[in-house]
């Protein structure tokens, strides 16, 4: 496993070098101090199997260094926001610009390994704080779109919605649900159409407003 950490903090860099190595074994990492050396790294190491961001550094603004690394990686290859800012609004924008995750930096190191495992499967860590029933007005998806997204899906995707909501990948979502991975891709994709949302990662977030689904533990 190729594992790409971008933070300009080289005592967290050693630090989580450290926990990486609990993943598996042979775990190589690659390691950028700012967004230039992390667009350099992307782009010469194209097998890489996940990216840990963190949105402060110098060389770019957060949020067009984020699209520029989402733009540069093939779109297989998850981007996991570590962040010492765990605010919901920031959350958002980073999910909405494609991350798949978002791990505070105050998170132990136990949290933050089930997350890593959570997203290498195909599932999305947000979190739990963001994952509530309620989501301030302005911050979510509008009433409208809600009560139309819950008109127009059948209960089986309503379902299948609030097991994304707590982070499931497509093959686990299948396994509780008795379902063909196949048809739970369709039953996705047909979810974030009526979300009018382009990731998983956003779907959570509507799951959670949605009342669909509870904080993960």
């Amino acid at each position: 496993m190729k594992i790409l950490i971008a933070d300009d903090h080289e005592l967290f860099r050693e630090g989580l070098r450290h926990v990486l190595g609990q993943l598996e074994d042979n775990v190589e990492v690659v390691e950028a101090g700012d967004f230039p050396q992390a667009f350099a790294l992307a782009e010469s190491h194209p097998d890489t199997d996940i990216v840990l961001l963190d949105l402060n550094m110098p060389g770019a603004q957060w949020d067009d260094g984020l699209t520029r690394l989402r733009a540069i990686l093939p779109g297989e290859v998850p981007v996991v926001v570590l962040s010492a800012a765990d605010d919901r609004r920031s959350v958002l924008q980073a999910v909405e610009i494609g991350a798949a995750g978002f791990i505070p930096k105050t998170s132990s190191s136990r949290v933050m390994l089930s997350a890593l495992k959570l997203v290498l499967s195909g599932g999305v860590y947000l979190p739990p704080a963001l994952i509530e029933r309620s989501t301030p007005r302005g911050e979510g998806l509008s009433p409208a779109v809600v009560e139309q997204a819950m008109s127009i899906l059948t209960p089986r995707q309503r379902e299948v919605l609030g097991l994304l909501g707590e982070g499931k990948s497509n093959k686990e979502i299948a396994r509780i649900l008795e379902l063909a991975e196949g048809t739970v891709k369709l039953h996705v994709t047909a979810i974030l159409k009526a979300l009018n949302v382009n990731n998983r990662t956003r779907a959570v977030v509507a799951a959670a407003q949605m009342g669909l689904t509870s904080a993960p533990q």
